[in-house]
């Protein structure tokens, strides 16, 4: 018989910092949405948000492989009729660059209110910087 209680779990998160210069954007980010689910933890289940921090570094200098800069299209509606906008990976990464990499992991996390709540543990940079040095983020390598 249920009795009616609930059991909390707490999860120890830590935080992960990757340098993403000259490294490719798919391995980076399956690396860091990887992380974000807590895939790499031995209790990890998939109802459950147990997965870690992830800062992302020198996200402009990210590399695309063969020809994805000039052919790769970025898409979003404005909600109006007629209005797919259509953006080239080269141009995106000239406006936001942080957006190549962003929207790389978000594709690759669950498509739930659980997966807005692991993408919300990632943080992504433009250049070396990072405010996030009292958390004393682990450095990951990405093959």
């Amino acid at each position: 018989m249920a009795t009616g209680r609930t059991t909390t779990v707490k999860t120890e998160r830590k935080w992960h910092i990757i340098d993403a210069d000259g490294k490719v954007l798919g391995r980076v980010a399956s690396q860091a949405a990887r992380i974000l689910q807590g895939k790499h933890k031995a209790g990890w289940v998939p109802f459950l948000d147990q997965g870690d921090h992830v800062i992302i570094i020198n996200a402009a200098r990210v590399r695309l492989t063969g020809n994805k800069e000039e052919q790769k299209l970025y898409r979003y509606h404005s909600g109006y009729e007629g209005g797919l906008r259509e953006e080239r990976a080269k141009i995106v990464r000239q406006k936001d660059p942080t957006r190549l990499v962003e929207e790389a992991v978000r594709g690759m996390l669950p498509k739930t209110k659980l997966g807005n709540a692991m993408y919300r543990k990632l943080k992504v940079y433009k250049s070396g910087d990072h405010p996030h040095a009292a958390q004393k983020p682990a450095a990951l390598e990405v093959a």
